[in-house]
C-alpha cells in the first residue's frame, strides 16, 4: 500500500517513551533475566523495526516475532540480537532460518521429525535453534503434556541438527483480577519443569502481564509487548504497576471548514443532520486509514477542544463538529494530548468496543510513521 506522505494525517510515534518503558521493566526483573521485545505486526502498528532499535536502547536484549517475514525484515535491517518466532513455520523453509539465524518455535513431534529429515539433507555445520512450546491452557499451539515434551526433548537431543534453546507457555489470564484459571496454568506448566532432567537457555512464561502482575513466575526471559508500548495489558481491570508511557498519537489537519443551516445532511446515509447553524470540519481520515466507521459519535480534539464525529466515517475523511470557526489547517488529534486535554488508545477502543491492541494493529500503511 502506498503511504501518504503529501497528507497531513500522520502516525507520531515517540520512541523515547518505547525506550523508557523497556528500562523500567529491566529495573525490575530478576538478575540473570532477559527482556525480548514483541515487535511483531509490525511492532504492533508502532512500526517494527524502529520500536526493536528503541527497545535495544532501553535494554532488550532479543526480539519475539510471529512470522518468519517478520523476523527477516529485522534482520534485514541490521538487528543481530536473537528473534524467535512465536509460531509455527512450514519446515519448507528451514533454509531461510539457518541462512537468518532464527530461533523457531516448535508445536508438535510431526514436526520435529519432519525438520531433522530435511536437515539431514542440507549441507550446513550450523544446528536450527528450537524453543518447544508448552499448550497449558490457552489451546492454542503446543505440546499439551509432560510426556510429549519429554519425548520432543529426547528427540531433539538425539540429533545435532538440532539447539533445544527454549521452553516456554504463554498464559490467557494473566490480566485478570481472578487468579484461578492462571494458577490452573502455571501448575500443569510447573508439571512439565519438574518432568525434565535439564532445562534449556531459555525458560520463558511471562508476557506483558504475567511480568508486571505474576513476577514470581519461573523463567530468565520477559516476552514484553504491549507494555513497551505504554499500553496497559488489561484495559481498566489492574492498575499499572509503574506508569506506562504510551508512544503513539494520531494527529491530523482540518481541509476543509464550513457553515451549513439548520437540517443539512451530513456523510453517507443523512445519519446526522445539523439541528441550527453549525461550523463543519473535514479530516483527512477515514476506515481505509483504520479509522473505523464505528467512531462517529467519538470525539477528537481541536485547540484543545472536545469536537464529535459527525456523520458516517468516509474511506479517506471524516466530518467533526466545530464549536466555532476555525481556520483550514488546524491541527486535529485523534489521540494523544492537545492544550491538557487527552485522548488515549483505550479510549478509542472502549467507543470501539474492542482491545487496545486491535486499535493499533488496524492502523494502515496508509499513514505514515514519524518518529521522534
Amino acid at each position: 500500500m502506498v503511504v501518504g506522505w503529501h497528507r497531513p494525517t500522520k502516525l507520531v510515534i515517540d520512541t523515547q517513551a518505547i525506550k523508557e518503558n523497556v528500562y523500567n521493566e529491566v529495573k525490575r526483573m530478576p538478575q540473570g533475566t532477559e527482556l525480548f521485545a514483541v515487535v511483531k505486526a509490525n511492532g504492533y502498528g508502532h512500526g517494527a523495526v524502529q520500536t526493536a532499535k528503541a527497545a535495544i536502547e532501553g535494554g532488550a536484549t532479543g526480539f519475539c516475532v510471529a512470522i518468519l517475514d517478520e523476523a527477516i525484515e529485522l534482520r534485514e535491517a541490521g538487528i543481530t540480537e536473537p528473534i524467535l518466532i512465536l509460531s509455527v513455520v512450514d519446515v519448507s523453509y528451514i533454509d531461510l532460518l539457518l541462512q537468518y539465524d532464527l530461533s523457531v518455535t516448535v508445536a508438535t513431534q510431526e514436526w520435529l521429525e519432519q525438520a531433522i529429515e530435511r536437515l539431514n539433507h542440507i549441507e550446513t555445520q550450523s544446528p536450527l535453534k528450537i524453543h518447544i512450546k508448552v499448550d497449558t491452557g490457552m489451546g492454542r499451539i503446543g505440546f499439551t503434556t509432560p510426556e510429549t515434551v519429554k519425548q520432543a526433548v529426547k528427540l531433539t537431543q538425539a540429533t545435532k541438527t538440532l539447539i533445544w534453546e527454549g521452553l516456554f507457555t504463554h498464559f490467557s489470564t494473566a490480566d485478570e483480577k481472578d487468579t484461578r484459571y492462571f494458577e490452573k496454568q502455571s501448575d500443569r506448566f510447573q508439571a512439565v519443569l519438574s518432568a525434565l532432567f535439564e532445562l534449556p537457555k531459555y525458560v520463558h512464561v511471562s508476557n506483558s502481564a504475567t511480568a508486571l502482575w505474576h513476577p514470581d513466575n519461573p523463567g530468565n526471559m520477559i516476552r514484553f509487548g504491549i507494555a513497551m508500548y505504554g499500553l496497559n495489558p488489561s484495559g481498566h481491570e489492574l492498575s499499572e504497576v509503574y506508569p506506562l508511557k504510551p508512544a503513539l498519537s494520531l494527529v491530523s489537519k482540518l481541509i476543509h471548514v464550513k457553515e451549513l443551516s439548520p437540517g443539512e445532511g451530513i456523510g453517507y446515509g443523512n445519519t446526522y443532520t445539523t439541528t441550527e447553524s453549525e461550523w463543519i470540519g473535514t479530516i483527512p481520515i477515514g476506515y481505509a486509514d483504520g479509522w473505523l466507521r464505528h467512531l462517529q459519535g467519538f470525539s477528537v480534539l481541536v485547540n484543545g477542544k472536545k469536537c464529535e464525529i459527525v456523520g458516517r466515517i468516509c474511506m479517506d475523511q471524516c466530518m467533526i463538529r466545530l464549536s466555532e470557526k476555525v481556520a483550514v489547517g488546524t491541527q486535529v488529534t485523534m489521540i494523544g494530548h492537545d492544550h491538557g486535554e487527552n485522548i488515549t488508545m483505550q479510549m478509542v477502543a472502549d467507543k470501539l468496543e474492542t482491545i487496545h491492541y486491535e486499535v493499533a494493529c488496524t492502523f494502515s500503511e496508509r499513514m505514515p510513521r514519524e518518529y521522534k
